[in-house]
């Protein structure tokens, strides 16, 4: 009997003295697992700087898109008149072009047929002014009649105007009345550029007969080719005239080209946007026309709480900040970030941060211990 209660206050007594471990929640454990500890070695080797968030003037950042235009002024559409054959061309889409420079070479027998057309009326009116001439100086001596003065007058009106439309018709296929005789008649005729650009595009091969309404080639003048942005109404009154941007491609966005705002619709889409027209301040031929980009127009600077650039890493595509705790505790804490400025970084919610100590040099340091001891 003695024996059983003695053991009966043992098994009380390992009741009693056993405590049960207060179980963790999702918050410390999140803690813990963002907090790092240094040692004082660790904090000397370091080399940590401490600050505050600071106030810095930061202009903001549109991201915007759009893509590249020429106004109609500056596209050419070639065509031949009066038709004809294609007898020759050297031209190929891409190609720069020079203003008068031949770049294709019409035949066609209505060509042979306008020119003698043209030879014949020039002979019929140098007879017809003779003739009109003669009449006349025989009506005022009253020899002949005004009847047959008349007619002679009339012939010599109608050559005249002959041989003029004739002639708008020859200059109109690139053709100089005054090198056709009855020594040169020429069975093709020139077609010149009429601008200096490039070739967007070639319709026609060699051979081929085209109708005067068909379009042989299309041509580019690159000397208002513009930047067309497609800008959303809320942001338009942030824009002005002569406001400077970047315009970048997909394809390369290092390569970034500098742009002024010239132009700003007042016409908005069904969607809410407006167009705003830029001029490159510098133009690249690799720039063609229906070509998309990017860009990025800096507005007005304004105040706001702001952190040095190294003072922020990116993890897990978050973007972070060590909070001090103690002198040898920080805690990564994750920020929300804006516009990057003369090594400078917009804080969204610096309302969270305020009089706390930051960690803004060696961060990097203490993601890589956070990193260390997660995979301890």
């Amino acid at each position: 009997m003695k024996n059983i209660i003695i053991l009966t206050s043992l098994i009380l007594f390992s009741f009693c003295g056993t405590k049960k471990e207060p179980e963790k929640t999702n918050a410390q454990s999140a803690v813990n697992e963002n907090l790092v500890t240094l040692t004082a070695p660790q904090l000397t080797s370091a080399r940590l700087g401490l600050g505050e968030l600071e106030e810095k003037n930061i202009s903001s950042i549109i991201k915007v898109t759009g893509k590249i235009d020429v106004p109609p002024q500056n596209m050419f559409s070639v065509s031949m008149p009066l038709g004809g054959y294609l007898r020759s061309t050297h031209l190929l889409p891409g190609m720069h072009i020079k203003k008068g420079e031949v770049i294709a070479i019409m035949e066609d027998q209505q060509y042979i047929q306008l020119q003698q057309d043209y030879l014949t009326t020039k002979a019929k009116l140098a007879y017809a002014e003779v003739e009109y001439l003669r009449q006349k100086e025989l009506n005022q001596s009253k020899a002949g009649s005004d009847k047959v003065m008349q007619q002679a007058q009339m012939e010599y009106t109608n050559q005249k105007i002959n041989l003029g439309a004739l002639t708008e018709k020859l200059k109109l296929i690139n053709i100089n009345p005054s090198t056709v005789s009855e020594t040169n008649i020429s069975k093709s005729v020139n077609i010149y550029s009429p601008i200096n650009g490039f070739v967007s595009k070639v319709n026609v091969n060699i051979g081929k007969f085209v109708n005067p309404i068909d379009v042989l080639f299309e041509l580019v003048n690159p000397s208002d080719i513009h930047l067309n942005l497609k800008i959303f109404e809320k942001d338009l009154e942030k824009l002005s005239i002569g406001q400077k941007l970047l315009a970048y491609t997909n394809n390369d966005p290092s390569r970034k080209y500098v742009c002024e705002i010239n132009l700003i619709s007042q016409d908005l889409s069904p969607e809410r946007v407006a167009d705003v027209h830029c001029h490159f301040e510098r133009y690249d031929k690799s720039l063609v026309p229906g070509m998309y980009m990017n860009g990025e127009i800096k507005i007005k600077s304004q105040k706001t709480m702001a952190l040095p650039d190294d003072a922020i890493v990116n993890y897990e595509g978050g973007s972070y900040i060590f909070v001090g705790k103690d002198q040898y505790k920080f805690l990564m804490t994750e920020v929300i970030t804006g516009t990057k400025e003369n090594g400078f970084t917009e804080i969204k919610n610096p309302e969270a941060f305020s009089n706390k100590q930051v960690v803004v040099k060696g961060a990097y340091t203490l993601l890589m211990a956070l990193k260390n001891k997660a995979e301890e």
